[in-house]
């Protein structure tokens, strides 16, 4: 099919001749962007598609940069662009690959995996900048990507990522701060990349504390495990996440870090589904089971469940004032936001008299602090009430 079949579309001969035969690539450059954006706008039938694809075809083939990348940046997001030129045109310089690559429908996952695992750190950050990106190339992102394009698609929440890609990214470049900071605000995290972030974190700060305090390993080992337990509490948050406490439960059980401590510090800011889900993992009994036990008006009910998970009983005492102030204020003020009702549970959970460790009521009357100046996540609270006393 010639080019001249194509001069009843919307296109004036005059385009065509400026396209195919002037010397100037200017001029040709400015012809292509007419002649795409015509056959973008058009309503074209099966054989007006077939005669635009030839013109495309065309214009792929010129020796100036400028009218590929003029075709390439006018039919970045088209349909109409042939396969066989996006795949040449993919391979052409980044100033003519890099708008297909972050835009184009026409590659396929398979496509893009191979451009990841061939193409290089420039295509690597283009197909990073897609706005939807399938499990199998994440996948491939994060086998071959270099650290850009990964922390891209780490920060991009349409980017969906097999728990075994997240954890080979952390394998990969767990230790830089910038790709923690992409993790760590992923709205879906599984439990196990939120662990090893939290330890990360945790053995800077002893490795720190060590060195400039000259503290015991002992001593530093307790205040990371404290700053760990902080860190993994705000990560879950339900407050400002959706993450899955079932999941979070299961996983600090299987590393022998679902505590007393961390326990009571969930609790205690009213984060009653994962204590639910705790306190089923430690007793082994099924969570319909357990919350119904958590629940339980009469004095048995907690009691049971609690001695059977194994928690310490002397602090039965403060978990029970943490479970009825939770009670309580729920019946009170069940209408409050998320946050707002946090805040009055601790409030009124530190005017009790517990008897929880000092390392577990600082870290409330500190929480209490970052809420009422307004600092949680990202997230504003008005009005903020009083640090309670």
């Amino acid at each position: 099919m010639s080019v001249s079949s194509v001069s009843r579309l919307i296109l004036s001969e005059q385009d065509i001749q400026r396209l195919v035969k002037s010397e100037n690539a200017d001029d040709r450059a400015v012809a292509a962007h007419k002649v795409c954006r015509l056959i973008e706008g058009g309503v074209l039938n099966a054989e007006d598609r077939a005669a635009a694809q030839e013109i495309i075809r065309i214009v792929a083939e010129d020796a100036a940069e400028l009218v590929r990348r003029a075709l390439a940046v006018t039919l970045r997001t088209s349909d109409l662009l042939p396969e066989d030129v996006a795949h040449r045109l993919a391979l052409d310089v980044p100033a003519v690959s890099v708008p297909l690559l972050t835009h184009s429908p026409v590659f396929s996952d398979a496509e893009l995996t191979e451009i990841i695992r061939t193409g290089g750190p420039v295509r690597q950050i283009a197909v990073a900048r897609r706005d939807t990106l399938s499990e199998p190339v994440t996948a491939a992102l994060a086998q071959y990507g270099v650290e850009e394009a990964v922390v891209i698609a780490c920060a991009n929440d349409n980017a969906r990522f097999a728990d075994d890609s997240l954890n080979r990214v952390f394998n990969r470049f767990g230790t830089s701060e910038i790709m923690q900071s992409a993790l760590v605000h992923r709205k879906g995290l599984p439990a196990s990349v939120t662990e090893r972030l939290v330890q990360v974190v945790g053995q800077a700060l002893k490795q720190q504390l060590m060195t400039r305090h000259a503290l015991t390993p002992e001593v530093a080992a307790k205040l990371t495990q404290s700053t760990q337990e902080r860190a993994t509490l705000d990560m879950h948050d339900p407050a400002v996440t959706r993450r899955d406490p079932a999941e979070l439960a299961r996983h600090l059980a299987s590393v022998e870090r679902l505590t007393p401590s961390l326990m009571l510090r969930a609790l205690a800011r009213g984060q009653i589904l994962f204590f639910e889900h705790g306190l089923a993992v430690l007793s082994g009994v099924p969570h319909s089971r357990a919350a119904l036990m958590v629940h339980d008006a009469g004095p048995l009910g907690f009691r049971a469940i609690y001695d059977r998970a194994g928690l310490p009983s002397r602090l039965f005492p403060t978990f029970r004032t943490a479970l009825e102030t939770y009670r309580m204020l729920r019946a009170e003020q069940g209408h409050l936001d998320p946050l707002r009702f946090q805040e009055r549970l601790i409030e009124r959970f530190l005017t009790q008299v517990p008897y929880a460790s000092r390392e577990d009521l600082t870290h409330l009357y500190e929480r209490l602090d970052r809420d009422a100046q307004g600092r949680y996540w990202g997230a504003t609270v008005t009005n903020p009430p009083a640090k309670a006393a």
